[in-house]
């Protein structure tokens, strides 16, 4: 079983708010005490939160649940109730975060402590000591706390990476990394050695450094789904420079020139966006028989079918991983291509900043009508059925406070234009009652 896991979804749900109290004051030698219920405490939020030690999204593979603590209740005395604390998820850097239901992007996770609330917990439900008035000076009245937000994410994991390395299969990469960092990938004589992205930290001889990324083996049809197809095609997404491995020796049998132009058309077809990246070409396997003959052919084939006559010229080096021959100079290339390229930001386009619009909006009842088939009716929506939930039932007068609210939303009136009739039957959630005309 691989031990690499870069996309899951999971579900959050924050924390309930907590209960507003009904009490009064009963102190010996206050007369008139009033009321003295306090308001509960505020729900715990979900929070992502980056860890520099994590780097795959193993840890969610058997925990995808995640729950925030409500608040407390509120208390006798004016006592307010205890806020709860949030609960934190450990996310690796690179993580994008996504509304499982809309796609919509939340967030992008890359700095090491970096945090993102991906679901808010509720606020406290007041207590009675907030309903007093002259009118009522000893309200019955409390709310319940508000239900937390929950929700389905898609987490999405692309390493952070300066450099990545792509290529066929076996062209080198591995061997290409574990040369150039103290990275260990498993090399073999097969296709399809490398699985997972491996990782290294690559120190050029006059002390810069930078990570790279070998990346699995592409194939023609990658971007449809061939091979190991765009599993990991997103990984390169977040690379600066790409290094280009061609196997020079053409040991089997592919044309290095096809191989070239056939990786270029994967990584356009998955992101058009990738191909402004700089490249480099490696020509690999140099100490091979017929690698010279075939890198003078590839240099021509290049100039032959350059689309722009004054376009810089790709740079090619030509290197042996396996007798580490013009390693050096090539990544010292490498490093200074990479202090000249900007970051590449990839969802700038997708966040969008809260804004608050004052023009005129058409109001939304907060509610829909349904009739089940014994003639029940049925209300939902989202402000309706928050609004139920607050509400503490317990209480006739919180009761008639929320059958004023929802004459105040304009239920009662819509009830009867679909209508329904004295003595009927309208049910909220599991909350059923009669409609009265």
């Amino acid at each position: 079983m691989s031990m690499f896991l870069d996309q899951v979804a999971i579900d959050v749900k924050a924390g309930k708010g907590g209960d507003g109290m009904v009490a009064f004051r009963r102190e010996k030698y206050v007369p008139d005490g009033g009321p003295a219920g306090g308001d509960g405490g505020r729900g715990g939020d979900v929070v992502l939160v980056v860890d520099e030690g994590l780097r795959t999204l193993m840890d969610f593979r058997y925990n995808r649940h995640f729950r925030a603590i409500p608040g407390e209740n509120g208390m006798s005395k004016g006592m307010h109730g205890r806020g709860a604390e949030d609960t934190f998820v450990k996310v690796p850097p690179g993580t994008t975060i996504r509304d499982a239901d809309t796609g919509a992007l939340i967030g992008d996770l890359i700095e090491n402590g970096q945090q993102l609330i991906v679901a808010r917990g509720g606020r406290g439900g007041r207590g009675n000591i907030r309903f007093a008035s002259p009118r009522n000076p000893a309200p019955e009245i409390a709310e319940n706390g508000e239900p937390g937000q929950e929700r389905k994410i898609e987490l999405e994991l692309k390493v952070l990476a300066d450099v990545g390395l792509v290529g066929f299969p076996s062209v080198g990469k591995s061997t290409i990394l574990s040369v150039i960092s103290s990275a260990r990938p498993k090399i073999g004589a097969y296709h399809f050695t490398t699985l997972v992205p491996n990782l290294g930290m690559v120190t050029t001889k006059d002390g810069r450094s930078f990570v790279a990324a070998d990346l699995p083996g592409l194939i023609e049809g990658a971007s449809q789904g061939v091979g190991l197809g765009t599993q990991f095609l997103r990984h390169i997404e977040r690379t600066r420079v790409i290094l280009h491995v061609i196997d020079m020796s053409g040991m089997e049998g592919r044309d290095p020139y096809e191989d070239y132009v056939a990786i270029n058309n994967e990584l356009a077809s998955h992101n058009l966006r990738l191909l402004e990246r700089p490249q480099i070409i490696v020509a690999n396997k140099m100490d091979m028989p017929e690698s010279k003959e075939n890198l003078e052919l590839f240099k021509a084939q290049l100039q032959k079918d350059k689309a722009d006559e004054f376009a810089e010229e790709i740079p090619i080096f030509a290197i042996s991983a396996f007798t580490k021959q013009g390693l050096d100079n090539l990544l010292s290339a490498t490093a200074d291509l990479l202090e000249i390229t900007p970051e590449f930001p990839l969802y700038e386009e997708e966040i969008e900043e809260e804004t608050v619009n004052y023009g005129f909006q058409s109001e939304d009842p907060g509610f829909t009508i349904s009739r089940e088939p014994d003639a029940t009716w049925v209300l939902s929506g989202d402000k309706l059925e928050k609004l139920f939930k607050m509400t503490n039932f317990d209480h006739d007068e919180t009761v008639m406070r929320f059958a004023r609210q929802l004459r105040a939303m304009g239920v009662d009136e819509a009830l009867r234009k679909r209508g329904a009739k004295d003595g009927d039957l309208v049910r909220i959630d599991k909350y059923e009652f009669e409609f009265v005309d």
